[in-house]
C-alpha cells in the first residue's frame, strides 16, 4: 500500500478537500464538493496544525481547500448552516478553532445546526492528547475526571462526535462524520475534536485515503403498504389537509407537492422551515399554519379530519402547541425521512421516506380522486379574507414611524422573485412567516428551529456565498448568471449581538444587504411579556434608573447603529421617519439591489413603531404564565392561558 509522510492536521485538510456529495432528483445528476472551504480564528491551538496545512495548501494549490476569515467562531458556523441550507444540505464548510473559547464560542453554532438538521463540520482544538504540557493555556481541569475537556461539551450537541487521541483514529473519525453529514435523517453538527500536539504529529497516511471520494445522499421509496394505506385514509377524508415542511425544499419535491394539490384539490399549509414550497398566490397554498400561521390555514387546520405531514418535525409553532388540530377524529400520516419525525406525536401512519419518492407515489395512486366542492370553496375563502388581512397592514400608513407590517410589505415589493431573505429572531420570524409572500423556492430562509438572536447576518452571509456559486454553476459553459440578492432583515436587539460578520462581508466584497429595523428594544418578547402580564419588563433599551433600579422608564439609549456600521466599512442608507418613509424604504432597496456584485455589503437603517402588531393569527402559543401573582395583570394573562390550556392535548394524531 502506497502511503506518505505528514501531519494529521495536513491529512485532514486533504482529504476534505477530495470529497463529493453525489445525488440524483428526478433524473438529473449532481456531483459536487461535499467541503467547498474552511473557515478558521487561529490561536495556539491549531496555528501550527491546521493553519499550516492550510497555508501550505495555499501554496501548494488554494483550490484545494480555501480559507476564509471570521470574526467570531459561532458566526462562522451560522455561515456554514445558511450555506448548507440554500445548497439543500448537499454542501458545508468545515471551522477550525483553537482551544479553550475558541472551541466553546462554537457550542451555540453547533447546537442551531443540529436543531436545524442541517450538516456542519466543526474541528475544535483540543488540549494535549499526550498531557507533556498540564495544564496548558485554557486547560479546563476537573479534579474528578481529568480526561474531560471543553469540548466535552460538544457531545449532546451534535450529532456525531470523536476525538483523534492517535493520528490512526483519523481514518474512523473522518469516514464516520462525513457519513452523518451527508445522511438526510441524521444530519446536523459533526464534531471531531482534534487535540493541538496531535494536528502536528507526523504518521503515513494511505494514498487510498487521499483518493477522491463520493457519497451519495440516500433518498429511500416509500413501503408500497404504507403508500396504499395513506391513499385508502386520503380517499375517505372528508376534510384533508398538507403540512409541508422543510423536508419538502430539501427533496427538491416542491413540483411535486403542487401536482398533487392541483390533481386532489387539498389545500396546503406551510411551515416555517417550508415556506418556499408553493408560490404564495398558487390557488391551493393556505399560507404559514399555526402560532405564526395565516388564519386560513389555521382555520381549515381546526376541522381537517385528515392531517398529511410531509417533511415536517411538527414543532410547536406548528401545532400552535397542540391546539391547531381540533377535530376529535383528527388522523395524521406523516411523511418523513426521519423516523422521528415519521413517528411523532402519536400518528396514525408514520411514512418513512423520501418527500418528492412519496409524493410521486401518492399522486399516481390519487389518480380521479378530489376533495368535496365545499372543502375548496371554504379554503378560497379564507385565503382571500387572509390576503385582504395582509394587504390592509401592508398598506396602512402609521407616521412618523411605519409598523413593521408597513417594512415587510416594503421590503418584499422591492425584492426581485429570486431574492432571499433572512431572519431569525424576534418578531420579524413570526411576521414573515405569516405575511411574506414567497415566489420561489429558494426564496425564504428563516432559521427558526434554535431562533438565534444574531443568525441573521452571519447566516445571510451564508447564503450569499452559496447563491454566488450556484450562479458560478449556472453561468458553466453559458453567459455569466447573477447571483440572487440576499436580504437580511434584522432588528437591533439581534444586530447587536453578532454584527461583527459585515467587516467579513468588506474584506471579501460580498454584497449582502441588511435591513435594520431601530426600535430600541427587543420588540418580540417585549410584545410577549405585556401578554403574559409582565409589562414588557426588562425589553426597552434604557437607561438606568438607579433609584428604583430599573431599565423601562428611562431616556431611550443614544446609539446609532447606522454609524456603527459605517464604521466597519459598511455603505448605510438611512431612511428617515415622515410621511415618505415607506416610499424611501422601498427606493433604498432598490438601490442597494444596483450595487454591482463585489461591492461590498449595504445597510439599510429604519426606525419603526414596535407597538403595532402583525394581524392576529387567531392561534396560540403556550408560553407558562405565572399561576400565583400579586400584579393584575399577570391574573387576568393566567385567565386567559388557562382558557387556552384547555384546548390543548396530549397527542396530535
Amino acid at each position: 500500500m502506497s502511503t506518505r509522510r505528514m501531519t494529521v492536521a495536513q491529512a485532514v485538510v486533504e482529504f476534505l478537500g477530495r470529497q463529493y456529495a453525489v445525488d440524483s432528483v428526478g433524473g438529473e445528476d449532481y456531483r459536487e464538493r461535499l467541503i467547498p472551504g474552511m473557515f478558521g480564528i487561529f490561536g495556539h491551538g491549531n496555528v501550527a496544525g491546521v493553519g499550516q496545512a492550510l497555508k501550505q495548501w495555499q501554496v501548494k494549490d488554494p483550490t484545494l481547500m480555501p480559507y476564509y476569515q471570521g470574526r467570531n467562531e459561532q458566526a462562522q458556523a451560522h455561515q456554514a448552516v445558511g450555506y448548507a441550507r440554500h445548497n439543500r444540505r448537499r454542501a458545508t464548510f468545515a471551522i477550525s478553532t483553537s482551544i479553550g473559547p475558541g472551541s466553546s464560542n462554537l457550542l451555540t453554532g453547533a447546537a442551531l445546526s443540529t436543531a436545524n438538521r442541517l450538516p456542519v463540520l466543526l474541528l475544535p482544538s483540543d488540549t494535549f492528547a499526550t498531557r507533556a504540557a498540564d495544564p496548558v493555556l485554557q486547560q479546563l481541569e476537573r479534579p474528578e475526571a481529568y480526561d474531560i475537556t471543553v469540548n466535552d461539551a460538544f457531545r449532546p450537541l451534535s450529532k456525531y462526535f470523536d476525538r483523534v487521541s492517535r493520528p490512526e483514529q483519523l481514518f474512523s473519525a473522518l469516514h464516520h462524520g462525513l457519513r452523518v453529514l451527508t445522511d438526510p435523517a441524521e444530519t446536523g453538527a459533526v464534531t471531531i475534536s482534534l487535540p493541538q500536539d496531535v494536528q502536528a504529529e507526523v504518521f503515513d497516511v494511505p494514498e487510498e485515503f487521499l483518493a477522491e471520494r463520493d457519497w451519495r445522499i440516500r433518498r429511500p421509496e416509500p413501503e408500497e403498504q404504507d403508500t396504499r394505506r395513506a391513499v385508502e385514509m386520503i380517499r375517505a377524508a372528508k376534510r384533508p389537509l398538507i403540512v409541508a415542511g422543510g423536508g419538502v425544499l430539501y427533496a427538491f419535491a416542491n413540483e411535486q407537492l403542487a401536482e398533487l394539490a392541483e390533481l386532489t384539490g387539498i389545500p396546503v399549509a406551510y411551515t416555517q422551515a417550508g415556506v418556499g414550497v408553493l408560490p404564495w398566490d398558487a390557488p391551493y397554498c393556505l399560507g404559514a399554519i399555526g402560532s405564526t400561521g395565516t388564519t386560513a390555514a389555521n382555520a381549515l387546520a381546526r376541522e381537517a379530519d385528515l392531517v398529511i405531514g410531509v417533511g415536517t418535525r411538527y414543532e410547536d409553532f406548528t401545532t400552535a402547541s397542540r391546539t391547531a388540530f381540533q377535530n376529535p377524529d383528527v388522523k395524521f400520516v406523516n411523511i418523513n425521512v426521519a423516523p422521528i419525525d415519521a413517528y411523532k406525536h402519536g400518528t396514525s401512519l408514520p411514512v418513512v421516506a423520501d418527500a418528492r419518492k412519496a409524493l410521486v407515489k401518492l399522486t399516481a395512486a390519487l389518480s380521479g380522486y378530489r376533495v368535496g366542492a365545499d372543502l375548496e370553496q371554504l379554503a378560497a375563502a379564507e385565503k382571500e379574507r387572509w390576503n385582504r388581512t395582509v394587504d390592509e397592514a401592508f398598506d396602512t400608513r402609521h407616521t412618523p414611524l411605519p409598523s413593521q407590517n408597513e417594512i415587510i410589505g416594503a421590503v418584499n415589493r422591492a425584492m426581485d422573485a429570486r431574492d432571499v431573505v433572512i431572519c431569525a429572531a424576534g418578531s420579524l420570524p413570526g411576521d414573515l412567516h405569516k405575511m411574506w409572500r414567497v415566489r420561489d423556492p429558494f426564496g425564504y430562509h428563516v432559521e427558526y428551529a434554535y431562533s438565534c438572536m444574531g443568525y441573521e447576518i452571519p447566516g445571510g452571509l451564508g447564503v450569499k456565498r452559496a447563491a454566488v456559486d450556484e450562479a458560478d454553476r449556472a453561468a458553466e459553459g453559458t453567459a455569466e448568471a447573477q447571483p440572487r440578492d440576499v436580504v437580511v432583515m434584522v432588528g437591533d436587539g439581534s444586530y447587536l449581538m453578532m454584527h461583527t460578520e459585515l467587516v467579513t462581508a468588506v474584506a471579501e466584497g460580498i454584497k449582502l444587504i441588511t435591513v435594520l429595523i431601530q426600535n430600541h428594544g427587543y420588540a418580540s418578547i417585549g410584545a410577549l411579556s405585556e401578554a403574559l402580564g409582565s409589562q414588557r419588563f426588562g425589553t426597552k433599551y434604557r437607561t438606568l434608573d438607579r433609584k428604583h433600579h430599573t431599565f423601562d422608564d428611562g431616556e431611550k439609549l443614544p446609539i446609532d447603529l447606522a454609524t456603527n456600521a459605517e464604521s466597519l466599512g459598511v455603505r448605510v442608507i438611512r431612511v428617515e421617519p415622515g410621511e415618505n418613509v415607506i416610499a424611501d424604504l422601498e427606493a433604498a432597496v432598490a438601490k442597494a439591489k444596483a450595487e454591482p456584485e463585489g461591492s461590498g455589503p449595504v445597510l439599510i437603517h429604519v426606525e419603526s413603531d414596535p407597538l403595532i402588531d402583525a394581524p392576529d393569527s387567531e392561534s396560540w402559543w403556550d408560553v407558562p404564565v405565572s399561576g400565583a401573582s400579586e400584579l393584575e395583570s399577570t391574573q387576568g394573562a393566567y385567565r386567559t392561558y388557562s382558557e387556552h390550556k384547555s384546548r390543548q392535548k396530549p397527542l396530535l394524531g
